[in-house]
């Protein structure tokens, strides 16, 4: 494929980009103007949904910063500036509509601090151009299908810990639900019991425990009330996780079966699944 350069308006003055040849599932960019460096981009999962390859990464650097950090020397830079930048930017689509939403990251100097406004709005103006420019690429679908290759078997590690983490959160939560309605139980039988001997014999630390203030018995049940529904619907939501990711985790191999099946053999002999 044969250079293709654009040019990018920004608040620090014209950047001008130009693509490299794509290398597997990644494009790099040569930044020239208002600014100088480089500027990789790669596929990635959807934000929400991710057994979905359907979003680009811009990363500030000639590699992904998601997976390895560039030297400080090969950050992009303003043109009359001395500090690089980190950061990276991710496209994708937007659920109810036509068109693209993007998150941007991480934007710092080397050192660990945050740009000027005007820095953050040329790097952000940067990376979303680099990343428009593989989105309308003729190629995506390659990128796309490359990087879901070789991103698969770790984020099929990832998701199945983290289903296996939402799992034991439910059993918590269901323990502690189980537990609240335990106590809360004793504690309104405690309360009458208090009640009917305060109704006999009539006594100010009765009244206190009675009474909806601060270390109260009836404070404690209110407590308690709001504790037995409140980790019966987290229990719920860490379940409705735990499905959602199981569900992606077994998308993500079917997709990596399908693709063996078409292709043979594997383009990233290092992604054999691990799990």
């Amino acid at each position: 494929m044969s250079a293709d350069t654009f040019t990018i308006e920004t608040p620090s003055g014209i950047v001008h980009a130009t693509a490299g040849p794509r290398c597997t599932d990644a494009v790099v960019f040569e930044l020239h103007g208002a600014m100088r460096g480089s500027v990789h981009v790669t596929g990635t999962q959807h934000p929400r949904y991710w057994d979905q390859f359907t979003a680009v990464r811009a990363c500030l650097g000639p590699v992904d910063a998601f997976e390895t950090t560039a030297p400080d020397d090969a950050l992009p830079r303003l043109a009359h500036g001395r500090s690089g930048y980190h950061g990276s930017l991710t496209r994708y689509p937007y659920e109810y509509g036509d068109y693209a939403e993007v998150s941007v990251q991480g934007l710092s100097t080397a050192a660990g601090n945050d740009p000027s406004p005007t820095t953050a709005a040329t790097l952000t103006a940067v990376l979303r151009a680099c990343a428009d420019s593989v989105a309308q690429r003729d190629d995506l679908p390659l990128i796309l299908g490359e990087s879901r290759l070789r991103k698969t078997p770790g984020l099929v590690r990832f998701l199945s810990s983290a289903s296996a983490n939402a799992d034991a959160e439910a059993v918590r939560c269901a323990e502690r639900t189980q537990a609240a309605h335990r106590e809360l139980k004793a504690a309104v039988a405690l309360w009458w019991t208090i009640a009917c001997q305060f109704a006999a014999h009539p006594h100010p630390l009765l009244l206190l425990m009675l009474a909806d203030c601060k270390g109260s018995l009836a404070r404690l049940i209110q407590v308690l009330e709001w504790q037995g529904p409140y980790f019966a619907q987290r229990g719920t939501e860490e379940r409705a996780r735990s499905d959602k990711f199981r569900a992606e985790v077994d998308s993500l191999r079917a997709q990596q079966r399908g693709r063996s099946r078409r292709r043979g053999t594997p383009t990233h002999p290092e992604t054999k699944e691990m799990v």
